[in-house]
């Protein structure tokens, strides 16, 4: 029987280790920094139950039940945070049981939700960190996360899983320490950065960069930089839901001829969604954050970063794991094609692989909105 988890609350890890720094792969080091994680379900005895959930690239540490207040995030925490982002997969009865297993989601190093980020206060200063916060790659949030996994006396996971760029967090977490997890979920991800990604995410890039307001980065004592980061999010967002949807959800949006900048007067519902979806976007998340993750996609080598040769090495190292990775055939953020080639590089490497396209109209959101067509996949896999 499927129940609600309820009301849930943030915890935040704190890491302070200057003799043994966190070492980022190319700013530096990092000595002392916090997570912020909520937990679902309860660890066994053996703390063998546990499943780690890496959030999509502008998703939080709240995953699932509702959370009302996190302590210090009151311009973030809009009341669009209060729900957990995959509250339909999380909880009793579930695709991720929790009478059976222990969910984990912590927001990533950098990030605006109560982990250490640009918009933190520097101890050195006692300012934001602003443009002088590490530059970060992949591997440093995964590394953090494992930092909070010793912490809880988490020695190897159930599973992995994560969307999207957290897609790219699981596969690097399963490669780069094999044995810390039996069952790996990527949905609608890949094994790289693709042509296709760069391009988008350098028009994000440049529109954020690009607002006067911006200042390089040093913009917390004054005027933010929201119209080049409501420009991010619609150019992002067009990639999230299928055409289709779009048009469907657009029909419902309240349409406004109010020219948003110069001369020009919106004259289709569409264009009033889209600038809904930024103007709402700059409520609850930094632009700083936003950069820091964006540079660490268009950086991104899974075989590198996991200290492998190539692909077919690193995949080699996971013939003792199961991977469940699933597709959705609208989506055009990461397409089948995606999934293809890295299942054909798991085959390749003999590593145990199934593969699930799922067909929907909702594009690469599917994740977040069809459970239905996700989860008897999931409690398949999670039950073996």
């Amino acid at each position: 029987m499927q129940r609600s988890i309820g009301k849930v609350t943030t915890r935040f890890f704190e890491f302070n280790n200057p003799k043994k720094p966190l070492q980022l792969r190319v700013g530096g080091k990092l000595s002392r920094f916090t997570l912020a994680y909520e937990m679902y379900g309860r660890m066994n005895a053996d703390r063998s139950n546990v499943i780690l959930v890496f959030h999509a690239m502008t998703g939080s540490q709240h995953a699932a039940g509702t959370n009302g207040r996190v302590p210090g995030l009151n311009r973030y925490w809009t009341e669009e945070m209060h729900e957990g982002w995959w509250d339909a997969f999380i909880g009793p009865g579930k695709a991720l049981d929790t009478r059976k297993f222990c969910v984990i989601c912590a927001n990533y190093l950098g990030g605006c939700y109560g982990s250490t980020g640009p918009g933190s206060i520097n101890p050195r200063t006692g300012k934001p960190w602003g443009p002088s916060f590490p530059v970060l790659r992949m591997v440093d949030i995964v590394e953090s996360q494992l930092k909070l996994l010793d912490s809880l006396g988490v020695e190897k996971l159930h599973a992995v899983t994560g969307a999207s760029i957290g897609g790219y967090l699981s596969l690097l977490l399963a490669t780069r320490y094999p044995d810390r997890v039996k069952i790996v979920v990527p949905l609608g991800t890949g094994a790289e950065t693709t042509v296709n990604h760069r391009i988008l995410n350098f028009e994000q890039i440049s529109a954020i960069e690009g607002d006067p307001h911006f200042k390089g980065g040093d913009y917390y004592d004054g005027p933010r930089p929201d119209t080049g980061l409501a420009l991010a999010r619609r150019i992002a967002h067009k990639t999230f839901v299928s055409p289709d949807t779009l048009r469907e959800r657009a029909r419902s949006e309240v349409m406004s001829h109010k020219p948003p900048h110069g001369w020009y007067e919106m004259n289709h519902p569409v264009e009033s969604y889209m600038l809904h979806q930024g103007s709402k976007f700059v409520q609850r998340f930094d632009a700083n954050t936003y950069l820091r993750i964006v540079d660490a996609w268009q950086w991104f080598d899974l075989a590198a970063e996991a200290g492998a040769k190539d692909l077919n090495e690193l995949f080699a190292r996971c013939r003792q794991q199961e991977f469940l990775v699933f597709s959705m055939d609208s989506d055009v953020s990461f397409p089948p094609h995606d999934q293809s080639k890295l299942v054909h590089l798991l085959k390749h490497a003999h590593v145990p692989v199934m593969w699930i396209t799922v067909h929907t109209d909702k594009g690469h959101d599917a994740f977040l909105l069809e459970p239905r067509l996700f989860t008897p996949h999931l409690v398949q896999a999670l039950n073996r």
